[in-house]
């Protein structure tokens, strides 16, 4: 093998396949396989170039079935041409396929760390400026956590999305876990929430246009009305995303019904 497919390419994707999906196969690229007729429909296998081999592989693992490794040797075809793979190109097919097929680790984990940097440090903030050594985190610091936050929500928003999506279509199998979540997760559900969050944003709001209007609409604290405003721009943003983010899952879920 080439000493990038050897040392680097392989096994990281194969690193990256275990870690997303759980398989105990030690070689994601392998060519040498065997499959019962049976497992094979079963995995219902969608790609068409070289992504196959890892499809298989990752689907064999999302369905619970029997994996076992048997050692072989790597020998010359006595081919006249070089391969055909194209390291970068292929490895990054490779990797783009494992992701997609991992809605957690492309959207789940990063928007859940996201919203969790994003509330540490609005909480951190809020109540006023911070100082470390000699630098002050303000508003400006603030404005950034509300927006991890929100950045956070979509990628929460684009996992269940993801998930749906390819459950309905057959790219992956039945989650217990999200049938259960449905049953609580409901377009009324998401429609109430988003309603309170807007109706808070727009009392926020009222609150700081009165505030303002106490100095006869005049010059006043910018950063302490920033501490009124941003959370209540925030609620009002945060609660519109929720209730079409709602409303489109509700039309992802009309096949499924």
């Amino acid at each position: 093998m080439p000493f990038l497919h050897r040392y680097l390419g392989n096994p990281v994707l194969t690193a990256l396949g275990r870690l997303f999906f759980h398989s105990p196969c030690r070689d994601f690229h392998c060519g040498l396989r065997a499959f019962r007729k049976d497992s094979y429909e079963r995995m219902n296998i969608r790609s068409t170039g070289m992504e196959f081999a890892s499809e298989m592989v990752v689907k064999a693992s999302l369905l619970r079935m029997k994996v076992s490794e048997v050692p072989t040797t790597l020998s010359a075809d006595g081919r006249s041409h070089p391969p055909h793979l194209r390291t970068w190109h292929d490895g990054w097919r490779h990797l783009r396929f494992l992701l997609m097929y991992s809605p957690r680790w492309l959207f789940l984990y990063p928007g859940l760390a996201s919203i969790l940097l994003g509330l540490a440090v609005g909480f951190w903030l809020l109540p006023g400026p911070r100082r470390i050594g000699g630098i002050v985190f303000d508003v400006h610091t603030l404005a950034y956590a509300f927006g991890s936050m929100l950045v956070g929500f979509q990628l929460l928003a684009f996992a269940v999305f993801t998930k749906v999506f390819a459950i309905t279509e057959g790219l992956l199998p039945e989650d217990p876990r999200m049938n259960r979540l449905f049953e609580y997760v409901t377009l009324e559900t998401g429609l109430i929430v988003g309603a309170v969050l807007i109706a808070l944003g727009i009392a926020g709001s009222l609150f700081a246009v009165s505030s303002w209007a106490r100095t006869s609409f005049g010059p006043m604290n910018s950063e302490s009305l920033l501490r009124i405003v941003m959370p209540s721009v925030f609620a009002l943003t945060l609660g519109a995303q929720i209730i079409f983010s709602s409303f489109f899952l509700s039309i992802l879920g009309l096949r499924r019904r």
